[in-house]
């Protein structure tokens, strides 16, 4: 056994770091640079339909002002869909630098454009690529990261969405200085920064130990599990038993659950699961941040702020302090639970919103200087109840309640469904303004009510447990089945065994309750 373990360490390369604490920061470094190009894509335009230089270029009208925010959606969900097996088939990591290098490209068009036709094919392009790594790296920050940092990982990837925001909004403020088209050529371009960090990570980053062992290549996956919890140490007990855990959950998954529609329609736990993660999307879209998102200057300029100038001093601050709050978010994730952090997150989006369209309605039109400064605090306020809970949740809950089978094709449909979902307050919410101005915020503070009432009786707590310990949640017979870290631990010191021995006899184990499985069924 010492052999076998000796030959398994030397196989890590000289230039790969040894250090635990070194890698989990790459990992996250790798994937935070791939979460901020969506925030700085969103702060840019909101603050593009702001400046002059970029709507007299483009003589944009009301429809096509949302066609150029909402076309990267549109890309955002062809593009998982077009990538569906590629995770699961190449990798984790392979995935994230071939995405990131189509969303170079769109970032590069984009800024290059000469006309409005080539906008929109480059903004697409984007999409694409965004899209793409929206599925792949959440994949690898929860397969990598142990348990007591995934929750930190996870949601501090859309944390990350306003730091992109925030630069963004720095950056267009600076250019919206000058007298020409470089005002948004420039921040379109500089987009790339983020995804290019992305990139020149990755050859340092583990690849995903679940992909590893479902390949079958056990010994790579014991040094990705290794690199990120033992300083790359294989002998350690904590890295032997979570690959231990990790090899019986695959086994016993077998006969459970498979990834096809059938499977979906038809077996209870895995259409659970499914169902909460297509509640995740739609929540997250549609729970009234977004009415602020891409349109923030439309929402001031019915609370009577119409300087440009002022508004994107407002959207700013906004950003950060948006950050702040969904950090604080994500750091209280495990200690009030999944569940709780979501229905806070919603009682202040509703309250907030209602209170919105009240002042809009009496003091909308009004130069009353009280009024104004309420309202802006307002949605100050209902952007920082969303970000409280929402932010972070939004891509830390739905990788943990998918298990492995599905969590690729289910982080796919989640991403598409959240970005179909997210064209509806793209495209209705300057006509809603139109048409019914102070009731869209009413509207989006009933729908809350609904979304408060389904988290509370059909959302799952996921927090502190592993992503294979989750399965126990949704299928008992894996829970009863699978062995914890520390019970792998214990017990291997009890029989006096390797804990690697002792995995061999668990996934035979779990071999003899898949064919039991299947001869049920």
């Amino acid at each position: 056994m010492v052999s076998q373990i000796v030959s398994t360490f030397s196989k890590f390369p000289s230039w790969v770091p040894r250090s635990s604490a070194v890698v989990n920061t790459l990992v996250l470094a790798t994937s935070f640079s791939t979460a901020a190009v969506l925030g700085y894509d969103a702060s840019m335009m909101n603050a593009l339909n702001i400046l002059p230089s970029y709507t007299d270029y483009f003589h944009l009208s009301a429809a096509t002002l949302g066609l150029n925010s909402g076309i990267v959606w549109i890309g955002a969900i062809v593009g998982p869909i077009c990538l569906v097996k590629v995770p699961d088939v190449i990798g984790r990591k392979p995935a994230i630098f071939y995405c990131a290098l189509v969303a170079m490209l769109g970032s590069g068009l984009q800024a290059a454009s000469q006309n409005i036709a080539m906008f929109l094919v480059a903004r697409f392009i984007l999409g694409l690529g965004i899209g793409g790594t929206y599925v792949s790296a959440p994949l690898l920050i929860a397969e990598v990261l142990p348990l007591k940092y995934r929750s930190i990982g996870l949601g501090a990837f859309t944390d990350l969405y306003y730091v992109g925001g925030l630069l963004s909004a720095g950056i267009t403020y600076g250019t919206a200085q000058m007298n020409s088209t470089w005002a948004w050529r420039l921040p379109s371009l500089l987009q790339i920064f983020f995804t290019l960090i992305s990139v020149m990570c990755l050859p340092w980053v583990p690849e995903s130990p679940r992909f590893l062992a479902h390949q079958g290549r056990q010994d790579e996956a014991l040094l990705a599990v290794a690199q990120s919890c033992s300083n790359s140490d294989t002998s350690a007990p904590e890295a032997q038993a979570q690959l231990l855990q990790i090899c019986q959950a695959l086994e016993l998954e077998k006969h459970v659950e498979a990834p096809s529609l059938k499977q979906i329609v038809t077996t209870p736990a895995l259409r659970k699961r499914m169902i909460i993660v297509w509640t995740v999307a739609a929540f997250s879209m549609l729970t009234g941040s977004n009415l602020f998102s891409y349109y923030l200057g439309t929402a001031l300029t019915n609370a009577g702020i119409t300087n440009s100038t002022t508004q994107l001093e407002i959207n700013i601050i906004l950003n950060s302090l948006c950050l702040v709050i969904s950090i604080a978010g994500t750091f209280l994730a495990n200690r009030l639970g999944r569940k709780l952090l979501a229905i806070a997150s919603t009682v202040g989006c509703m309250v907030f919103l209602f209170c919105i369209g009240a002042l809009t309605k009496y003091y909308g039109t009004s130069t009353n200087t009280s009024a104004i400064y309420a309202t802006v605090a307002m949605i100050f306020l209902a952007q920082g109840s969303y970000s409280f809970g929402w932010t972070p949740l939004a891509v830390m809950y739905p990788p943990e309640v998918l298990n492995y089978s599905i969590r690729g094709i289910g982080m796919t449909w989640f991403i598409v469904t959240q970005n179909s979902i997210l064209l509806i307050p793209i495209f209705a919410f300057p006509v809603a303004m139109e048409k019914i101005g102070w009731i869209t915020y009413v509207l989006n503070g009933g729908f809350d009510v609904l979304v408060i009432v389904v988290v509370a009786w059909y959302w799952v707590e996921t927090r502190n447990l592993s992503l294979e310990e989750v399965s126990g949640l949704f299928e008992p017979t894996v829970g009863e089945k699978l062995v914890g870290v520390e019970e792998a631990m214990r017990e291997a010191g009890a029989e006096g065994v390797e804990v690697l021995e002792l995995r061999d006899k668990k996934v035979a184990e779990a071999q003899v309750v898949t064919v039991k499985g299947s001869e049920n069924a």
